[in-house]
């Protein structure tokens, strides 16, 4: 169950905030600040700009740190990015997998800040300890962590950015100038462009999309401007229910639309329906006025941390993942298959392609079928318009995901795979049709009876 010390006094907070202040009259702008500071203070941008550049400065083996633009009064927006960056790929050559994480749309919500800061701590201390699960995330994945997006809004305590906008709805997906303080137009302040511009740039086929903020504790998925379900429910409903399963069976997790309420040009939104990600809005529970945490922020934030860990862990997961394991063809005929999807989100618009590999020349290409999510199907496919050639190869064409803006992949078939089938004409042999048969009979009789009647003419008689 999750423990929450909701019921410490006001004056306990302010005796510890004062404690905090006294005890740190000198400079604190050091990286990884003491534990009692860095587990009860929330981070200011000063505060935040030093840690996040020690950590490149101590693990340039794992951390870069590069700015996806500025705020409203020039405040850089850090991006942590986080990987093994002595190798470009997975061990077995395909790329690693990317997760993008924000936190601070909402500049007094600083509990999401801060749990977008400890998970990209969580991995860089855990690789310089050689704890396994974080070696392996490390070695297979790219984490792209904005710590803080409105770092004006943050250091003055307020909801706003400094033109006084809700930069959470204030993306071009769904904009609404009826939304409260939507901005003059999606996209409208740097800010949301730049975090667009970003993922665009960096993360385009990003695979988790988690962005962080506090007021009501839940993990809501899309969609928040309406209620009907997102196209990949299966997939966040798999989430939902592991989650209950093996983390904690109290945190809500469901449509931000009937779990939160109804919002537009919202960044959860925009990086489903625009950027295709599983994408997900985490809310801590709420204070949002103290700068500080009686509790520690590893145990206040400890089940949310557990979530992030398992999202990340599982993000090979989190789209289709198509396999052929047979293949029969027969030119002019039709095309059978046995595909096996290793992913958790259903696809819809797979088909199977004969290509020129070195032009990507599609030569044939099959209607479309669908696999589900974790499932898999035997298919037979029309192939009356096939015709092989040499140097063709056949590859599965399909989206990621049933959300209409998910990539799609192009993924070869192993020729080992295939069966090639050529069909025997019909004909005289070996299989005469049984018409063909009754006309030989016919006329083998007809052949009999005038060898016969030559061998005995009319009127003569056989003693």
């Amino acid at each position: 169950m999750r423990q929450r010390s909701r019921t410490r006094s006001r004056a306990t907070a302010l005796l510890l905030l004062f404690a905090l202040i006294t005890s740190t009259l000198a400079p604190v702008t050091s990286a990884q600040q003491p534990n009692i500071i860095q587990e009860h203070w929330y981070h200011s941008y000063t505060t935040l700009t030093y840690d996040v550049q020690a950590w490149e400065s101590d693990h340039p083996d794992i951390v870069k740190v590069i700015s996806a633009g500025t705020t409203v009064l020039g405040r850089q927006q850090w991006v942590v990015q986080i990987s093994d960056w002595s190798v470009d790929n997975k061990s077995d050559g395909s790329p690693k997998e990317k997760v993008y994480i924000d936190g601070g749309h909402h500049g007094n919500e600083h509990l999401g800040t801060e749990l977008a800061f400890l998970t990209a701590e969580f991995y860089i201390e855990g690789w310089d300890d050689g704890e396994e699960e974080a070696v392996e995330v490390l070695q297979n994945t790219e984490l792209h962590i904005m710590v803080l997006l409105n770092a004006d809004g943050n250091d003055a305590d307020t909801r706003w950015n400094t033109n006084q906008v809700d930069l959470n709805r204030n993306y071009d997906h769904h904009w609404a100038p009826e939304e409260t303080r939507s901005g003059s137009g999606p996209f409208s302040e740097p800010e949301t462009r730049n975090n667009a511009d970003y993922m665009a740039e960096w993360v385009p086929d990003a695979d988790l999309y988690v962005t962080m903020h506090t007021g009501t504790w839940i993990l809501a998925y899309p969609w928040g401007f309406t209620g009907d379900m997102p196209s990949d429910w299966e997939l966040f409903e798999h989430i939902r229910d592991t989650i209950h399963e093996t983390i904690d069976a109290d945190l809500p997790v469901r449509n931000a639309n009937a779990g939160i309420y109804p919002t537009h040009g919202t960044s959860r939104d925009y990086g489903y329906g625009v950027m295709s990600y599983p994408t997900f809005t985490f809310e801590t529970d709420d204070e949002q006025t103290l700068l500080g945490t009686v509790q520690s922020l590893s145990d206040r934030l400890s089940v949310e941390l557990e979530v992030m860990r398992y999202l990340i862990s599982n993000i090979w997961y989190w789209r289709a993942r198509l396999n052929v394991t047979e293949m029969e063809v027969t030119p002019g005929k039709e095309v059978v298959l046995h595909v096996v999807n290793n992913g958790h989100a259903t696809t819809e618009n797979a088909s199977i392609q004969y290509v020129f590999e070195d032009s990507m020349e599609v030569l044939w290409q099959s209607e479309n079928f669908s696999v589900n999510a974790s499932n898999e199907s035997h298919v037979t496919l029309d192939a009356r318009n096939l015709t092989l050639r040499p140097g063709g190869t056949f590859a599965l064409h399909y989206m990621k995901r049933v959300i209409d803006s998910s990539p799609w992949v192009h993924q070869p078939i192993d020729p080992d795979l295939v069966k090639i089938v050529e069909e025997t004409e019909e004909g005289w042999l070996p299989y005469p049709s049984a018409a063909l048969s009754i006309v030989c009979m016919i006329v083998g009789a007809i052949y009999s009876k005038s060898r016969s009647n030559q061998r005995f003419p009319s009127g003569d008689e056989i003693n």
